[in-house]
């Protein structure tokens, strides 16, 4: 599950910084009947602000009036729906860096016993890109070599494919 939000990699103009920090404050400017909204970012290393463009010249009644309302809330859930919105993403050129941004709840007070076999159902509160070997590393007490070694000797075994990024519910089974 999600814990902040992530960071926005895109190139600083002033220090050459590489991630930028959304606090989820929206900029909107309204020119007669159309309105343009942005989401501010920080610098994480000068501090300066950038903006990444949510909506440009839209007329002000196609905005749904709940929507313009979080928006001169500065909404921060509304502001995490939008940075997991690929349109969004495309459109300013930016990619995000969800190291540090994620915890993993294993929903039990201790880790498995490995001797046993075990079936394992993994759901993501939010799309959160994450590599499944390092999620089940990290939930059943083991090195990322170790969760590796399983896969290949087939004692780890899903439907999906446990060795690149996953943001979506799958299932595992390790096997004794």
């Amino acid at each position: 599950m999600p814990t902040c939000l992530p960071l926005v990699r895109r190139r600083c103009h002033t220090c050459a910084a590489g991630r930028f920090r959304a606090d989820g404050k929206f900029r909107l400017n309204a020119h007669h009947k159309l309105i343009d909204v942005w989401l501010l970012v920080l610098c994480t290393g000068c501090g300066r602000t950038a903006k990444l463009t949510v909506l440009e010249r839209v007329n002000v009644r196609s905005v749904p009036p709940r929507l313009l309302e979080r928006l001169h809330d500065n909404d921060l859930a509304l502001a995490a729906e939008l940075l997991r919105d690929p349109l969004l993403l495309r459109r300013n050129h930016v990619a995000l860096d969800w190291d540090g941004a994620w915890r993993l709840d294993t929903g039990g007070s201790g880790r498995p016993a490995l001797h046993e076999a075990f079936d394992v159902s993994v759901r993501f509160a939010a799309p959160v890109p994450v590599r499944p070997l390092r999620l089940i590393a990290e939930g059943c007490g083991l090195s990322r070599n170790g969760a590796a070694r399983l896969l290949t000797e087939g004692r780890l075994v899903s439907a999906v494919r446990l060795d690149g990024r996953l943001s979506g519910d799958f299932t595992f089974t390790l096997k004794r």
